[in-house]
């Protein structure tokens, strides 16, 4: 155990006191943080304005001025033409567009619907464009009920908007639920895992093909049994993912706490809008009702499971992949072994998109279950409420899958670290997994 203790040193201490390591350490956090508050911020950040040049030959707008970000101006059809305005915008850098609303014979809406064209000097503002269309539908229809002898008014009147809450029933108390605060638990914890056994697996299987090409573990093993050095370096190398990714949540929390405290502080201050301090926005609504349901997520469950299958996740596949590097002599010929050994990984994170739509599919929940695709696909179930026993059995197949995964990582290792020059083959490492000393 002793020799173990050395290695996991080595292999820790040699990572960390790397430039990447401690570079990534510290961007890591950064771009975390922005990724998180990049949707929100974006909405505080007004559109520039853009002024559309109009010549609306029928009249359908009737010189509506456009919005706050959306400006019309407008070219009297009696003096200005289709390439006076198509110039105007070449020209002139103030109009992001020109619109050309042509009339039809007999005023014909339909006519006039299908042949509206910008002209810009490249794309149109995906906003602008919505903007102007919405408007245009809204008074062509209008002209079309008027047509009918309808009334516009009546028709909007009749029109109502729907809002309803969704309410959990499954609990003692009865409590209010949304989806939106679970689906983005669920994706950050799979992915997560995803990414880190990503790359921390085949970070151990680079380490042992370098010590194999340079003949280093011919030196190592005649003072250590191979399969202290294998555990030495899965257990190291998990040391230091561990590490990062607590480094990485805590920087993260701060910087998001900080930078949410700053500039949407008063937003999410329920009594300074009750009292009128702060006005009542779209946005201080969404940021409230997110944070009020995610009250409702059972972190410490989720935090403890995450700890676990991100731990049970990377030793399975860590094995894995210090089995390939031990198998072959330089990383080029490890592809054919790597691609079986993370397809289950690959199906996992596709897989959990619809997970987040219907997470008590039938298929979804076995996947939760199996070993090779449970440590992405249960994080991703989780927010949303799994079954005990599932849990519990997912988690108890995790454990004997991997503690099989070591065995058999241990039993092509032996056999593999000092072997050279040969290519073996799926065949020869199902051998090698019986041979016996």
């Amino acid at each position: 155990m002793n020799k173990i203790s050395i290695i996991i040193k080595r292999e820790f201490l040699s990572r960390v006191r790397k430039k990447s390591f401690l570079l990534l350490t510290v961007l890591g956090p950064i771009l975390f943080a922005a990724v998180t508050l990049a949707p929100a911020a974006m909405m505080l950040i007004p559109d520039d304005e853009r002024v559309i040049i109009v010549l609306d030959k029928p009249g359908v707008l009737n010189m509506w001025d456009g919005t706050d970000d959306v400006v019309l101006k407008y070219a009297n059809p009696k003096t200005y033409t289709l390439d006076d305005i198509k110039e105007m915008v070449m020209e002139d850098d103030r109009f992001h567009a020109a619109l050309h609303i042509p009339t039809g014979e007999g005023w014909d809406p339909d006519y006039i619907a299908k042949n509206v064209v910008f002209f810009s000097r490249g794309d149109v503002s995906v906003n602008a464009a919505s903007v102007i269309k919405d408007k245009l539908q809204q008074e062509l229809t209008n002209q079309k009920l008027n047509a009918l002898g309808v009334d516009p008014e009546l028709i909007s009147g009749a029109k109502t908007t729907v809002s309803f809450r969704t309410i959990d029933i499954s609990k003692e108390e009865e409590m209010e639920t949304t989806v939106g605060p679970k689906m983005a638990v669920g994706f950050v914890g799979g992915f997560v895992i995803y990414f880190f056994i990503f790359i921390y697996g085949g970070m151990v299987m680079r380490s042992v093909i370098e010590e194999k090409t340079n003949r280093i573990v011919e030196v190592i093993i005649s003072s250590v049994k191979p399969f202290q050095l294998l555990m030495g370096k899965i257990i190291g190398v998990a040391l230091v993912g561990l590490t990062q990714l607590g480094i990485w949540v805590v920087l993260t929390t701060a910087i998001v706490t900080a930078v949410s405290y700053l500039v949407f502080g008063q937003m999410m201050d329920t009594e300074a809008i009750a009292a009128g301090q702060v006005p009542d926005s779209e946005m201080s609504s969404i940021l409230i009702s997110g944070l009020d349901a995610a009250q409702l997520i059972n972190f410490p469950l989720i935090i403890a499971c995450f700890i676990f299958y991100f731990i049970a996740g990377y030793l399975l596949y860590g094995s894995f992949m210090a089995a390939v590097g031990s198998a072959v002599d330089a990383e080029a010929d490890a592809q054919q072994f790597v691609l079986p050994v993370s397809i289950p990984l690959i199906i996992a994170i596709i897989v959990m998109m619809n997970i987040l739509t219907n997470p008590d599919n039938i298929l979804l929940t076995w996947m939760s279950i199996i070993p090779l695709t449970s440590p992405i696909i249960m994080m991703a179930r989780l927010p949303f409420g799994v079954p005990v026993w599932e849990l519990l059995l997912s988690m108890s197949l995790l454990i004997i899958f991997v503690v099989l995964s070591i065995w058999m990582a241990g039993k092509i290792y032996r056999t593999g670290i000092l072997m050279y020059g040969k290519k073996p083959t799926f065949k020869e490492l199902f051998k090698w997994l019986f041979y016996r000393g």
